[in-house]
């Protein structure tokens, strides 16, 4: 029997949820809630589900057992707990949240009422980055040196002005780095480990009428910069060194794996995931990424239900890359490196 998924907020990344959801073997969209009823009738009839009156409703419907929060980003704990209550299963769009407070608040509310959660990261899901997991995992790097990430992306003034919450503290919760860069900060957090200390700079170049930063630069463990403003928009790029070996992962193609002790494997991977990527990324236009990496996260929390365990990107996961992020404009602001816990 599939999964019934209702979606709460049908603005542009709830279509790539639709469309995963869609595509698993296990799920179906059952319904969907926006504030306006217009836009989740619309939604609605583009996806073959049902647009409920109120949010509560939708929460009562019987046959949705996971619910996928795709509202702004500082507008995500309300909804996610009311689905936590409701017994259903919790999928949050990252940020987790926009504050620690926030993101443990969802947290704690999955863990009262017995319910999974997780936050979607896709670029985990990629072959080539999980390529690169297993071969730290397995040691062939020998000690981890230094993890860089390059999010050299393009948003327009009218991709800011075209949404109401974009570019503000309260509900985008920040700029290059919450919003975009964060996929990035999540990888190397999870392939770096755990970051001690943080210094940061950030800028806002490129835009106007935004509060929040379209250029940052951090130094962590590792080094880490993102913006929004290099036109036209550059394919994001991660970079692994150690004493043993290298390996440049852009968007999902592998540029470079090179390791001190050749295996006979590399080979084949280096042709098979050394093609060019196949989309954009979102380089220059959120609308071009691809939806598989959210179905392949999504098969994962399904699987993760029928099997008792833990989703691979749960929500203490999805909080690690928001408190790195926080004390980047920490750092920023202050001129002081930040050390983490914060």
């Amino acid at each position: 029997m599939k999964s019934g998924f209702g979606i709460v907020g049908t603005g542009m990344i709830a279509h790539f949820h639709a469309k995963a959801i869609q595509a698993l073997d296990g799920g179906r969209v059952v319904g969907c809630f926006n504030q306006n009823p217009d836009k989740a009738k619309a939604f609605a009839t583009e996806y073959g589900c049902r647009a409920y009156a109120s949010q509560d409703e939708m929460l009562g419907e019987s046959e949705i057992s996971i619910v996928t929060i795709c509202t702004p980003s500082g507008a995500h704990r309300d909804p996610a707990i009311a689905a936590a209550k409701a017994g259903r299963h919790v999928v949050v769009e990252k940020p987790l949240e926009i504050t620690l407070q926030r993101c443990d608040d969802i947290i704690m509310a999955c863990e009262q009422h017995g319910v999974k959660l997780c936050t979607i990261f896709p670029s985990r899901f990629s072959a080539a980055n999980m390529a690169l997991k297993a071969a730290i995992e397995a040691g062939r790097f020998g000690r981890l040196t230094l993890g860089d990430s390059y999010v050299k992306w393009w948003r327009s003034q009218e991709y800011y002005d075209g949404g109401g919450w974009r570019g503000t503290w309260a509900l985008d919760g920040g700029g290059a780095y919450m919003n975009q860069a964060i996929h990035n900060v999540d990888l190397l957090c999870w392939l770096m480990g755990d970051v001690a200390e943080v210094t940061g700079f950030t800028g806002t170049l490129a835009h106007e009428r935004i509060e929040v930063e379209d250029v940052g630069v951090a130094c962590l463990k590792f080094a880490n910069e993102a913006t929004t403003a290099a036109w036209p928009g550059l394919l994001k790029k991660t970079e692994i060194h150690g004493s043993r070996g290298t390996v440049v992962v852009e968007q999902d193609s592998i540029l470079k794996w090179e390791f001190a002790d050749e295996k006979p494997e590399d080979a084949e991977l280096r042709s098979r995931l050394g093609a060019s990527s196949a989309t954009s990324g979102g380089a220059s236009d959120p609308k071009a990424i691809s939806f598989v990496g959210h179905q392949e996260q999504l098969q994962d929390f399904i699987d993760s239900i029928a099997a008792g365990r833990k989703p691979r990107v749960d929500g203490g996961e999805g909080r690690k890359s928001v408190e790195i992020i926080l004390a980047i404009y920490e750092a920023a602001r202050t001129g002081r490196s930040q050390k983490l816990p914060l």
